[in-house]
């Protein structure tokens, strides 16, 4: 496989988990601006269609193996019900790219309750109003004449 198909498919499983990877690896690897969004938002959609698909399985799995003697009222569940009640799936989305990741996203709105239409819908539209807004920053960041100093 061509080194730039590698380095396609790194950033593109990055992003899967982590959101802000898409945007930063994007920009450090020369790719556009257009071509860091897809990449980024590709990630993360395909991140939010396996969690919806696998939602209910993944999440009751994960609860009996790792939160056994847990409390359910704890201070991030709290934080999370209080934006759901806030702000519903709108909020989660939108926070879904900054705190949380795209599979947490995910799970917390399937968890919820929520059609998975409306997931995919929400975690399109904030994928790509952040994809876009940390690509167009990461690259002005980065044509800073000190920025570029310290790079090399």
């Amino acid at each position: 496989m061509s080194e730039a198909v590698i380095t396609f498919l790194g950033i593109y499983f990055l992003s899967y988990f982590k959101f802000i990877a898409g945007p930063v690896l994007g920009s450090a690897a020369g790719y556009s601006i257009g071509l860091t969004i897809l990449v980024t938002v590709a990630g993360m959609m395909s991140s939010v269609f396996l969690f919806t698909m696998l939602g209910e399985k993944f999440r009751s799995y994960l609860a009996l193996r790792f939160y056994k003697d847990k409390a359910v009222f704890s201070k991030k569940n709290r934080a999370i019900v209080k934006l759901w009640k806030k702000y519903g799936e709108i909020g989660i989305a939108l926070a879904t790219p900054l705190i949380l990741t795209p599979a947490g996203g995910t799970l917390i709105l399937v968890s919820f309750g929520t059609r998975k239409r409306t997931i995919y819908f929400h975690m399109l539209w904030s994928s790509i109003l952040w994809a876009t807004f940390f690509s167009l920053t990461i690259d002005r960041i980065l044509s800073i004449p000190l920025f570029q100093n310290l790079l090399g």
